[in-house]
């Protein structure tokens, strides 16, 4: 899906349209047209743009359907009822989970993480983590740790790689649950994960991923990582509106094991004052985001429509570009793999005599480029990377990026890095 004139820009979007043309256009993709003096390189925090799909997808929903999902029995309901479960069954064939059923939708990923952790964890229970989480993962393992929990951090190398055999090692008798994200959203590193289940298989433990920073963007696959328990979010690399996300609950969790974080009305069971024991009701209590999941699921089908794999080979290739570009300039410092095949396409540096807000800030005003600088609430990530307490300058690209916005970038760095 490669503009054939440029051989980099998606053609889905205006944003190369020339403006003769603008007039012909839906609004959603002209906005794009009047942002060109813009970079957008914050894709790690909230991607944008969206795909048109998605917004399409969210207007027919308020517009056309409205109602309640599971709530009331006529037909707007049911309509969206189904565009829901739609969203459940897209997600299903891009994680490889065999139920959409035990598809469990949140807020987003952080609200998943803690349902697992919570919901799962125990006085005397120990859990395995690496240094490069997100404070979504460690301030609730850290709350947890004051309720009796054991938490074991096990130290990744100063590029943020995580050997599984240090995993191992820190097992214990009582070690309950292993639980990593998928990539780190300061330095990109990709963590080993499929390994990390094979351990956690191995041993009979139960395996929790954090794939905020990969779903779309690199391959996940429930049944190969032997992951048992998935959070993601929906507004990242799925395209999908902010306050979508959720947990993926694979067949080797009990649910009953698993306490809900809320309880309340599902519109199921109303007879009874106790919450529903089946999925996904149990975990889901109050009315859901419908339109942001019709989102959502717009985003996600849009994902498999291009192909995981061809999204990855665009942003590696732009990540290389940058890795190497930061690289070749004096006083630039590049954390993390430097190696785009070993990383998403997030990317943080800092420039020497320029704290990094400084940096950021001179970048936008400047430079029309968006990013985000400081410790991106992942103060472990950046002690691992030695980069605490200041942070890093923090690019993060996306699919809709183009190799010329990473050249204009790498000159901006280069004015910068000379003053």
């Amino acid at each position: 899906m490669r503009d054939e004139a440029t051989g980099n820009r998606p053609r889905c979007l205006g944003a190369s349209v020339p403006h003769r043309l603008a007039a012909s256009l839906p609004r959603c993709l002209v906005s794009c047209q009047r942002r060109e003096g813009i970079i957008y390189f914050d894709n790690a925090a909230t991607s944008w743009p969206k795909p048109p799909v998605v917004v399409q997808a969210m207007l027919h929903f308020l517009n056309e359907v409205g109602a309640s999902p599971g709530r009331s029995a006529h037909r707007l309901s049911i309509a969206a009822g189904r565009i829901v479960y739609q969203a459940r069954e897209t997600l299903a064939e891009l994680f490889g989970a065999p139920d959409p059923l035990r598809i469990v939708f949140a807020a987003n990923a952080t609200e998943a993480l803690n349902l697992a952790l919570r919901g799962l964890l125990r006085p005397d229970d120990h859990v395995i983590t690496s240094s490069m989480e997100h404070n979504s993962v460690m301030r609730p393992l850290r709350a947890l740790e004051r309720q009796g929990v054991e938490v074991t951090v096990v130290r990744c190398s100063p590029q943020g790689f995580l050997d599984p055999a240090d995993v191992e090692r820190a097992l214990r008798p009582n070690t309950a649950l292993i639980v990593l994200n998928h990539a780190s959203n300061v330095a990109g590193t990709l963590l080993p994960v499929r390994e990390a289940g094979a351990i956690a298989r191995r041993h009979g433990l139960l395996f929790l991923v954090d794939t905020a920073q990969t779903a779309g963007a690199v391959p996940v696959d429930m049944q190969a990582d032997k992951i048992d328990l998935l959070a993601f979010t929906g507004h990242k690399s799925l395209y999908g509106p902010m306050g979508t996300g959720g947990l993926v609950i694979g067949e080797r969790v009990d649910p009953a094991r698993l306490e809900p974080l809320t309880r309340g009305g599902t519109g199921s069971r109303s007879e009874h004052e106790e919450q529903p024991d089946f999925l996904p009701d149990r975990y889901e209590s109050g009315t859901p985001n419908a339109v942001g999941l019709a989102g959502l699921s717009a985003g996600v089908r849009w994902v498999l429509d291009q192909g995981v794999e061809a999204i990855r080979r665009h942003e590696v290739a732009l990540t290389q570009r940058l890795l190497d570009g930061l690289q070749s300039i004096p006083g630039v410092t590049v954390y993390g793999p430097l190696d785009a095949g070993r990383q998403t396409a997030t990317v943080s540096f800092n420039i020497a005599g320029l704290e990094p807000s400084e940096a950021g800030l001179r970048l936008d005003e400047e430079y029309g480029i968006m990013c985000r600088v400081g410790l991106h609430c992942a103060p472990a990530a950046h002690r691992t990377l030695g980069t605490f307490p200041i942070g890093t300058v923090r690019f993060g690209l996306g699919y809709f990026n183009a190799i010329e916005e990473v050249e204009t970038a790498l000159q901006a760095v280069r004015d910068m890095a000379a003053t």
